[in-house]
């Protein structure tokens, strides 16, 4: 298959299958017409020598230095030099690549008077597997992701480094190997490649695709939960969460009752409470709230991977460049911001049912943390510890960054989103969250094989995953390696593919 560069259209699931399973990226014809058409209106602007900012001006605070004609060109090379001022490991290659394909959608709209040899480069860089070596820190997420998208350019002039085939070069002998010419940086080519916030949000376009996988499993190990904890299945009609009226409910909890229908607790022939706890019986309202949260934060991200996310911007029908702030990354980033938050919520809510798995005051029959042997043996007593602290730092880490702006450039960019410190850490909220659910699922799991009646087809099929990888604990026995590996299950989505080919989507 080859994605179809166009301007428009442009999705995560795009995103994802360019960034990490590389897919092959071509220009769309129409797209190359309208940017040689913007590119000739710019070229006849600077022989008449109108004043464009960074294209023959400085940039932020110097933007009203002029620069004279031998000056334009290398300037170009200079403001790059510049902001490749990034520090610390490089990027994972996924985030560089979804990255590069976003500004190839920005050049195609015909808005930002680039060279269309600058956009084939970064085309060819994506279809040839030349990934540029970017420091992971660096962005304030205004003015675009300047610095780690500066490292990007640099190999425009054949400069910086970059990976090919699995080995780190410089990056003029990465070009030279994968057949790719050096296209040099002209007049607006620098400012062009690197004037938005291209990187944050391929980050959140792959972070909200992992995300919503996660909270399909998070429904799994809650429907694992609920049958172990003899729930009231009640609160889970479609019909009570369709009077209210919010989508995410609706949607978590129909996969919920998919997860369980089959089973002796669906079809009432378990006993159970009238009313149940908050964490067993508002899921789908706590759940749903998130799959709502991550879909609003889905259409900004979406709005943002399809738009002109540059500046200045050109308008050839109109003879017309506008400067203004359409790479300020903030609405991208508080939407984002709330995404992570959601993430930590449902993970503390994982953690309340564990809870009562291992409370035997709570857990409806089952034996004090989930082991036969209670006090010579602890169970699954630890495993509660160890999703604690995961979630303490997921707290910790839920605070926004989109207030967080410190001003920078003399007070010329006094305002910034911060927008890539939001994208880090919610990779690092999920990255925990793996482990949360792990722990819930692998709880679940224990409980449910002390349990002698019928399972949802959902849910033992669940179980049936996480047996492959963790054996029931029978006697005490050190449990990081299980907990690794349920990490590692959850994050594979196996069980969410296992469970989806008996049930269905869960979406």
């Amino acid at each position: 298959m080859t994605y179809i560069v166009t301007g428009t259209g442009l999705t995560i699931e795009d995103v994802v299958k360019v960034a990490r399973h590389n897919e092959k990226v071509e220009l769309h014809p129409q797209a190359l017409d309208r940017m040689n058409k913007c590119r000739e209106m710019l070229e006849k602007k600077i022989i008449a020598r109108e004043i464009m900012y960074g294209v023959n001006t400085g940039i932020g605070e110097f933007s009203e230095v002029v620069l004279n004609d031998d000056q334009v060109k290398d300037f170009q090379k200079y403001l790059i030099y510049n902001h490749a001022a990034g520090i610390g490991e490089p990027m994972p290659l996924d985030w560089v690549r979804g990255a590069m394909l976003g500004r190839v959608n920005v050049h195609a709209h015909g808005n930002s008077g680039v060279r269309p040899e600058i956009t084939f480069t970064l085309i060819d860089m994506l279809n040839k597997g030349v990934t540029p070596w970017v420091c992971t820190k660096g962005s304030v997420g205004a003015s675009g992701d300047l610095a780690p998208m500066s490292q990007i350019a640099l190999l425009m002039m054949g400069e910086g480094k970059a990976y090919y085939q699995g080995t780190l070069y410089p990056g003029k002998e990465a070009l030279e190997k994968a057949g790719i010419k050096i296209p040099g940086l002209h007049a607006r080519d620098g400012l062009a490649t690197i004037n938005g916030s291209n990187v944050l949000t391929a980050m959140s376009a792959l972070f909200l695709y992992d995300a919503n996988r996660w909270l399909k499993q998070a429904e799994i190990a809650a429907a694992m939960s609920l049958e172990a904890l003899k729930a009231n299945m009640k609160p889970y009609t479609e019909k009570l969460h369709e009077v209210r009226g919010f989508k995410g409910a609706v949607r978590s909890a129909k996969a919920i009752n998919k997860l369980v229908a089959d089973g002796d607790l669906k079809e009432g022939r378990v006993p159970h409470k009238v009313q149940d706890a908050y964490s067993m019986r508002s899921t789908p309202q706590v759940i749903g709230a998130a799959h709502d949260a991550l879909a609003y934060a889905r259409s900004q991200v979406e709005i943002e991977l399809n738009g002109v996310g540059d500046n200045p911007v050109f308008f050839p029908d109109e003879n017309l460049q506008l400067s203004g702030a359409n790479f300020q990354g903030t609405p991208v980033a508080l939407p984002m911001d709330m995404a992570g938050a959601a993430i930590t919520m449902i993970s503390v809510m994982s953690e309340r049912r564990m809870n009562r798995l291992n409370n035997p005051a709570l857990s409806v029959g089952l034996p004090a943390f989930l082991t036969k042997g209670a006090g010579m043996f602890s169970g699954l007593m630890l495993s509660q510890y160890t999703a604690d602290t995961l979630i303490v730092e997921q707290r910790i880490l839920s605070m926004p960054a989109s207030v967080q702006s410190i001003p920078a450039a003399a007070d010329q960019e006094d305002f910034v989103s911060m927008g890539m410190n939001t994208a880090q850490k919610n990779f690092q909220i999920l990255d925990n969250a793996y482990g949360v659910l792990g722990i819930e699922m692998m709880a679940a799991a224990q409980a449910l094989d002390f349990r002698e009646y019928k399972f949802g087809k959902g849910v033992t099929r669940a179980r049936e995953i996480v047996r492959k990888y963790v054996e029931f604990l029978e006697i005490d026995r050190p449990l990081y390696d299980d907990h690794n590996k349920m990490k590692k299950l959850i994050e594979s989505c196996e069980v969410l593919e296992e469970v989806e080919k008996v049930v269905g989507s869960l979406e």
